[in-house]
């Protein structure tokens, strides 16, 4: 039986399409699915990745409301939530109610970089304004405390000297696009999530 995932995106759900890519790439012996994408945005470019793979979609009334949040995630049979850039508090009974069976990615390495209002450039920003030399991607179980659960798998890059928050922007992102199926493919296979590692290194990556 196939582990029925709901993803929750804010932006272009590039994450997401990584994801379909991965599980697609799988077949029939695809141990997960898609069975529901849900954003705080109308106009979140992940809905339509959504819908071109013909996976249901849901834009929330009020993302801070937690009843619409159980409403639909239990209406979807969702067994796994995945935060895939989605960049807003989850609802602290919502977090309870699918605690160990919810998922985020960060774009860097936690503990570092993470918290309130990083997300995006402003995680990028800081690894360069902290001068570290490498950074990279984190996949974590939610908590009511953003980025503070404990991390189930990372994939690190190298911060080169001549690095904008673009360019390190792109170099993370490429991990992301790995390090997310991993993960959900993982839990699926364990029946729940669970810590993983990368099956082999990214020869492009120092």
């Amino acid at each position: 039986m196939r582990l029925r995932v709901a993803t929750v995106v804010s932006g272009r759900g590039s994450n997401l399409a990584a994801l379909l890519e991965a599980l697609g790439r799988e077949g029939d012996r695809a141990p997960a699915e898609i069975v529901l994408v849900a954003s705080d945005r109308a106009d979140a470019g992940g809905l339509a990745v959504a819908r071109q793979h013909a996976v249901p979609t849901h834009v929330f009334n009020d993302s801070a409301d937690s009843a619409e949040w159980r409403r639909v995630l239990e209406a979807a049979g969702a067994d796994l939530v995945v935060l895939a850039g989605y960049v807003k508090k989850v609802p602290a009974e919502v977090v309870l109610s699918w605690r160990g069976r919810m998922l985020n990615i960060h774009p860097a390495l936690l503990p570092r970089h993470g918290g309130a209002g990083m997300y995006g450039r402003r995680v990028h920003r800081a690894v360069l304004e902290a001068g570290d030399v490498r950074s990279g991607a984190t996949v974590h179980l939610v908590t009511e405390e953003y980025d503070r659960g404990p991390v189930l798998g990372q994939a690190s890059v190298p911060v080169l000297p001549d690095d904008s928050p673009d360019t390190l922007a792109a170099r993370v992102l490429a991990v992301e696009h790995r390090l997310l199926p991993a993960a959900v493919l993982a839990a699926a296979r364990a029946g729940k999530p669970v810590p993983f590692a990368l099956d082999e290194p990214d020869p492009l990556i120092p």
